[in-house]
């Protein structure tokens, strides 16, 4: 049985161009790609996201919970989540605020035992994968990756991120209009 369902009149939108949003196609191919790791760590236990967390922790320890949001750029509310699931399951331990107000991050023996089921895991997949790729492919799109990911960091702290128009801006009777719907959620039913 198909059931119609009506939906927003889109032909007064202009979306020329949204396919090749920066932003859609990394997370788009950062999906796909943490899918594959993600099935390969399987037998692990722990996940790419987990692993790269773990892997941060593992090479800095005791390191300052920031520390690690800086350098796999996650913001504080993921990190806390992932770093309280992590925990949870016993893989690390968090300490109590230091002086400065920080918390420390350190693996538990659960922690150290997942790693090391998982780094060979891992290994074999990337291998996998940079073969499938190309060795000298990846050296370049990986110091590219590394650039971009500076950039946007770096955009998002600056000046230039503030100068962003926003919706009201970009779109005063867009923006109207959704001001108009938080005071009257039935448009139609005046």
């Amino acid at each position: 049985m198909y059931m119609h369902v009506k939906g927003g009149d889109t032909s007064s939108l202009d979306l020329h161009g949204t396919g090749s949003c920066a932003a859609l196609n990394f997370r788009r191919t950062a999906r796909a790609v943490t899918r594959l790791y993600d099935f390969a760590l399987a037998p692990s236990g722990i996940r790419a996201t987990q692993m790269a967390i773990l892997t941060a922790i593992a090479k800095f320890q005791p390191v300052a919970m920031c520390r690690i949001g800086e350098i796999l750029v996650l913001d504080q509310t993921t990190l806390t989540r992932s770093l309280r699931l992590l925990q949870k399951q016993g893989l690390l331990e968090v300490s109590r605020r230091s002086a400065r107000r920080q918390r420390f991050v350190t693996l538990t023996d659960s922690g150290v035992k997942a790693l090391a089921l998982a780094v060979p895991l891992w290994r074999a997949v990337q291998a996998k994968f940079l073969s499938d790729m190309g060795k000298d492919n990846w050296s370049v799109l990986r110091n590219e990756l590394e650039r971009l990911a500076r950039s946007a960091v770096q955009m998002e702290s600056s000046e230039l991120l503030k100068e962003t128009p926003t919706a009201e801006q970009s779109d005063p009777e867009g923006a109207n209009a959704a001001a108009k719907l938080k005071k009257d959620p039935k448009p139609g039913k005046e």
